[in-house]
Protein backbone atom coordinates (compact mmCIF):
# COMPACT_ATOMS: atom_id res chain seq x y z
CA UNK A 1 0.00 0.00 0.00
CA UNK A 2 1.39 3.28 -0.89
CA UNK A 3 2.32 5.51 2.09
CA UNK A 4 -0.61 7.98 2.97
CA UNK A 5 0.13 11.58 2.85
CA UNK A 6 -1.35 13.58 6.24
CA UNK A 7 -0.64 17.23 6.73
CA UNK A 8 -1.80 18.30 10.17
CA UNK A 9 -3.51 22.31 10.42
CA UNK A 10 -2.04 22.73 6.54
CA UNK A 11 -2.77 26.56 5.29
CA UNK A 12 -5.73 26.85 2.97
CA UNK A 13 -3.85 27.45 -0.51
CA UNK A 14 -1.73 24.33 0.74
CA UNK A 15 -5.34 22.71 1.32
CA UNK A 16 -6.20 23.51 -2.06
CA UNK A 17 -3.28 21.89 -3.98
CA UNK A 18 -3.61 19.07 -2.22
CA UNK A 19 -7.22 17.97 -2.62
CA UNK A 20 -7.16 19.10 -6.52
CA UNK A 21 -4.75 16.72 -7.59
CA UNK A 22 -6.19 13.40 -4.77
CA UNK A 23 -9.45 14.03 -6.29
CA UNK A 24 -7.72 14.54 -10.09
CA UNK A 25 -5.42 10.88 -9.43
CA UNK A 26 -8.87 9.71 -8.20
CA UNK A 27 -7.66 9.05 -4.20
CA UNK A 28 -9.29 9.21 -1.09
CA UNK A 29 -9.31 12.41 0.37
CA UNK A 30 -10.19 12.81 4.19
CA UNK A 31 -10.81 16.29 5.71
CA UNK A 32 -11.28 16.99 9.49
CA UNK A 33 -12.27 20.41 10.74
CA UNK A 34 -14.56 23.11 11.19
CA UNK A 35 -17.07 23.99 8.43
CA UNK A 36 -20.33 24.51 7.43
CA UNK A 37 -22.37 22.50 4.02
CA UNK A 38 -25.38 24.44 2.14
CA UNK A 39 -27.20 21.50 -0.22
CA UNK A 40 -29.70 22.28 -3.00
CA UNK A 41 -31.33 20.23 -5.47
CA UNK A 42 -34.31 18.42 -4.81
CA UNK A 43 -34.82 20.45 -1.63
CA UNK A 44 -32.66 23.10 0.08
CA UNK A 45 -30.69 22.64 3.51
CA UNK A 46 -28.10 24.49 5.43
CA UNK A 47 -26.06 23.50 8.43
CA UNK A 48 -23.93 25.59 10.59
CA UNK A 49 -20.18 25.52 11.48
CA UNK A 50 -19.22 22.76 13.68
CA UNK A 51 -16.36 20.28 13.47
CA UNK A 52 -17.11 17.70 10.94
CA UNK A 53 -15.36 14.72 8.89
CA UNK A 54 -15.23 14.95 4.70
CA UNK A 55 -14.84 12.36 2.99
CA UNK A 56 -14.39 11.99 -0.91
CA UNK A 57 -13.86 8.82 -2.03
CA UNK A 58 -11.60 8.13 -5.57
CA UNK A 59 -15.45 7.30 -7.48
CA UNK A 60 -16.53 11.32 -6.63
CA UNK A 61 -18.40 9.78 -3.87
CA UNK A 62 -19.04 12.52 -1.30
CA UNK A 63 -19.90 11.98 2.90
CA UNK A 64 -20.02 14.55 5.40
CA UNK A 65 -20.18 12.84 9.34
CA UNK A 66 -20.58 15.00 12.29
CA UNK A 67 -18.49 13.24 15.35
CA UNK A 68 -21.98 11.28 16.20
CA UNK A 69 -23.98 8.94 14.32
CA UNK A 70 -23.02 6.69 11.50
CA UNK A 71 -25.63 7.93 8.80
CA UNK A 72 -23.39 10.81 6.99
CA UNK A 73 -25.10 14.56 7.36
CA UNK A 74 -25.09 15.25 3.86
CA UNK A 75 -23.73 13.30 0.80
CA UNK A 76 -23.90 13.03 -2.65
CA UNK A 77 -23.47 10.12 -5.02
CA UNK A 78 -20.19 8.43 -7.44
CA UNK A 79 -19.33 10.52 -10.51
CA UNK A 80 -19.68 14.07 -9.34
CA UNK A 81 -17.33 16.96 -10.25
CA UNK A 82 -15.45 18.82 -7.67
CA UNK A 83 -14.77 22.34 -7.41
CA UNK A 84 -12.18 23.61 -5.10
CA UNK A 85 -10.76 27.12 -4.61
CA UNK A 86 -10.12 28.98 -1.25
CA UNK A 87 -8.34 32.12 0.05
CA UNK A 88 -6.52 33.65 3.39
CA UNK A 89 -9.80 32.70 5.53
CA UNK A 90 -11.41 29.65 4.45
CA UNK A 91 -11.26 26.70 1.93
CA UNK A 92 -14.48 26.11 -0.47
CA UNK A 93 -15.33 22.69 -1.83
CA UNK A 94 -18.41 22.09 -4.48
CA UNK A 95 -19.31 18.75 -4.86
CA UNK A 96 -21.83 19.08 -8.37
CA UNK A 97 -23.97 16.01 -10.10
CA UNK A 98 -23.33 14.96 -13.37
CA UNK A 99 -27.01 14.03 -14.00
CA UNK A 100 -28.88 15.95 -11.98
CA UNK A 101 -28.89 19.48 -10.83
CA UNK A 102 -27.91 19.03 -7.38
CA UNK A 103 -24.64 20.27 -5.36
CA UNK A 104 -23.37 20.28 -1.57
CA UNK A 105 -21.50 23.18 -1.27
CA UNK A 106 -18.54 22.93 2.02
CA UNK A 107 -16.91 26.23 3.20
CA UNK A 108 -14.05 24.86 5.85
CA UNK A 109 -12.98 27.61 8.35
CA UNK A 110 -10.23 25.64 10.14
CA UNK A 111 -8.96 23.04 8.95
CA UNK A 112 -6.96 20.18 11.68
CA UNK A 113 -5.98 17.49 9.56
CA UNK A 114 -5.88 16.46 6.00
CA UNK A 115 -5.00 12.91 4.57
CA UNK A 116 -4.90 11.46 1.23
CA UNK A 117 -4.31 8.11 0.56
CA UNK A 118 -4.51 5.27 -2.33
CA UNK A 119 -7.23 2.87 -0.63
CA UNK A 120 -7.35 -0.47 -3.08
CA UNK A 121 -10.19 -3.01 -2.07
CA UNK A 122 -10.44 -6.25 -4.46
CA UNK A 123 -12.77 -8.09 -1.56
CA UNK A 124 -15.58 -10.32 -2.60
CA UNK A 125 -18.26 -9.14 -0.66
CA UNK A 126 -20.83 -11.93 0.58
CA UNK A 127 -24.54 -11.35 2.13
CA UNK A 128 -24.64 -14.03 2.96
CA UNK A 129 -28.60 -13.97 2.88
CA UNK A 130 -31.20 -11.28 3.83
CA UNK A 131 -34.00 -12.10 6.11
CA UNK A 132 -36.34 -12.29 3.08
CA UNK A 133 -33.95 -14.88 1.57
CA UNK A 134 -33.83 -16.60 5.06
CA UNK A 135 -37.96 -17.05 4.91
CA UNK A 136 -37.31 -18.41 1.21
CA UNK A 137 -34.62 -21.09 2.55
CA UNK A 138 -37.18 -22.06 5.27
CA UNK A 139 -39.81 -22.40 2.73
CA UNK A 140 -37.70 -24.68 0.87
CA UNK A 141 -36.25 -26.87 3.65
CA UNK A 142 -38.52 -26.54 6.67
CA UNK A 143 -37.05 -28.98 8.51
CA UNK A 144 -34.51 -26.18 9.18
CA UNK A 145 -36.94 -24.90 11.91
CA UNK A 146 -37.59 -28.59 12.71
CA UNK A 147 -38.72 -31.97 11.69
CA UNK A 148 -42.31 -32.24 10.18
CA UNK A 149 -43.20 -28.69 10.26
CA UNK A 150 -45.35 -27.52 8.04
CA UNK A 151 -46.08 -23.77 6.63
CA UNK A 152 -49.00 -22.25 6.44
CA UNK A 153 -48.73 -18.79 5.41
CA UNK A 154 -45.33 -16.37 5.28
CA UNK A 155 -46.18 -12.33 6.05
CA UNK A 156 -49.33 -12.86 7.73
CA UNK A 157 -50.67 -9.76 8.15
CA UNK A 158 -52.24 -9.28 12.10
CA UNK A 159 -53.07 -6.45 13.71
CA UNK A 160 -49.62 -5.03 14.99
CA UNK A 161 -47.52 -6.15 11.66
CA UNK A 162 -47.14 -9.54 10.06
CA UNK A 163 -45.71 -12.62 10.89
CA UNK A 164 -42.97 -13.84 9.26
CA UNK A 165 -43.55 -17.15 8.96
CA UNK A 166 -46.68 -18.66 10.33
CA UNK A 167 -47.02 -23.05 10.11
CA UNK A 168 -48.29 -25.91 12.19
CA UNK A 169 -46.18 -28.78 13.96
CA UNK A 170 -46.18 -32.27 13.85
CA UNK A 171 -48.33 -32.32 16.44
CA UNK A 172 -50.80 -30.23 15.18
CA UNK A 173 -49.83 -26.92 17.66
CA UNK A 174 -49.38 -23.51 15.37
CA UNK A 175 -46.25 -22.16 15.36
CA UNK A 176 -45.05 -18.22 15.32
CA UNK A 177 -41.79 -17.58 13.71
CA UNK A 178 -40.29 -14.25 13.96
CA UNK A 179 -37.14 -14.26 11.44
CA UNK A 180 -33.95 -12.62 12.61
CA UNK A 181 -30.57 -12.24 10.64
CA UNK A 182 -28.33 -10.66 13.27
CA UNK A 183 -28.33 -11.46 16.89
CA UNK A 184 -31.82 -11.66 18.03
CA UNK A 185 -32.69 -9.61 21.18
CA UNK A 186 -35.53 -7.72 23.52
CA UNK A 187 -37.37 -6.39 20.73
CA UNK A 188 -37.22 -9.68 18.90
CA UNK A 189 -38.97 -11.06 21.68
CA UNK A 190 -41.49 -8.80 22.82
CA UNK A 191 -43.07 -8.16 19.14
CA UNK A 192 -42.79 -11.99 19.06
CA UNK A 193 -45.09 -11.67 22.03
CA UNK A 194 -47.69 -8.95 20.41
CA UNK A 195 -48.28 -11.57 17.53
CA UNK A 196 -48.82 -14.61 19.93
CA UNK A 197 -51.60 -12.41 22.28
CA UNK A 198 -53.29 -11.23 19.01
CA UNK A 199 -53.43 -15.28 17.52
CA UNK A 200 -54.36 -16.68 20.98
CA UNK A 201 -57.23 -14.62 21.04
CA UNK A 202 -58.55 -16.21 17.17
CA UNK A 203 -58.07 -19.71 18.14
CA UNK A 204 -58.30 -22.74 20.84
CA UNK A 205 -55.44 -24.41 19.20
CA UNK A 206 -51.86 -24.39 21.27
CA UNK A 207 -48.91 -21.87 20.21
CA UNK A 208 -45.67 -22.14 20.06
CA UNK A 209 -43.55 -19.04 19.35
CA UNK A 210 -40.05 -19.21 18.12
CA UNK A 211 -37.08 -16.89 17.37
CA UNK A 212 -35.01 -17.75 14.61
CA UNK A 213 -31.71 -15.87 14.25
CA UNK A 214 -27.95 -16.32 14.00
CA UNK A 215 -27.90 -15.99 17.72
CA UNK A 216 -29.51 -14.71 20.74
CA UNK A 217 -28.62 -12.01 22.85
CA UNK A 218 -26.78 -13.32 26.29
CA UNK A 219 -29.58 -10.71 28.10
CA UNK A 220 -32.75 -11.78 26.48
CA UNK A 221 -32.15 -15.67 27.55
CA UNK A 222 -34.13 -15.04 30.78
CA UNK A 223 -36.98 -13.18 29.09
CA UNK A 224 -37.38 -15.95 26.91
CA UNK A 225 -37.61 -18.33 29.32
CA UNK A 226 -40.50 -16.35 30.91
CA UNK A 227 -42.46 -15.80 27.96
CA UNK A 228 -42.11 -19.40 27.43
CA UNK A 229 -40.51 -18.97 23.86
CA UNK A 230 -38.12 -20.97 21.71
CA UNK A 231 -34.75 -20.36 20.31
CA UNK A 232 -34.02 -21.87 16.82
CA UNK A 233 -30.53 -21.20 15.63
CA UNK A 234 -30.76 -20.13 11.76
CA UNK A 235 -27.40 -19.80 10.04
CA UNK A 236 -27.71 -17.50 7.27
CA UNK A 237 -25.03 -18.65 5.58
CA UNK A 238 -26.63 -22.02 5.35
CA UNK A 239 -29.88 -20.49 4.65
CA UNK A 240 -27.63 -18.97 1.08
CA UNK A 241 -26.57 -22.03 -0.02
CA UNK A 242 -30.38 -23.57 0.22
CA UNK A 243 -31.22 -20.67 -2.22
CA UNK A 244 -27.93 -20.48 -4.40
CA UNK A 245 -29.19 -24.07 -5.10
CA UNK A 246 -32.54 -22.98 -6.33
CA UNK A 247 -30.73 -19.97 -8.53
CA UNK A 248 -31.72 -21.52 -11.83
CA UNK A 249 -35.34 -21.30 -10.90
CA UNK A 250 -37.38 -18.26 -11.92
CA UNK A 251 -40.45 -18.05 -9.07
CA UNK A 252 -40.74 -15.75 -6.83
CA UNK A 253 -41.67 -16.29 -2.88
CA UNK A 254 -45.43 -14.76 -3.60
CA UNK A 255 -45.49 -17.32 -6.69
CA UNK A 256 -44.26 -20.37 -3.89
CA UNK A 257 -47.22 -19.21 -2.01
Amino acid sequence: MEEPLIFKKPNFKLAEEIINKAVALKKTVIIIGKCKVNYSGRAKSTLGFGERIVLIKKDGALLIHRPIGYLPINWQPSNCIFQISSNNEELKIKSVRKDVKEEVFIVFSEILLLTVLNLKDEGEFNLYASEEDMKKAIFLKPELIEEGFKIIEFEKKVEPGFIDVYGIDKKGNLVIIEVKRKIAGKEAIMQLMKYINVVSKLTSRSLRGIIAAPKLAKKASKLLETFNIEFKSLNPKVCASIIENEKNKKYSLKEWL
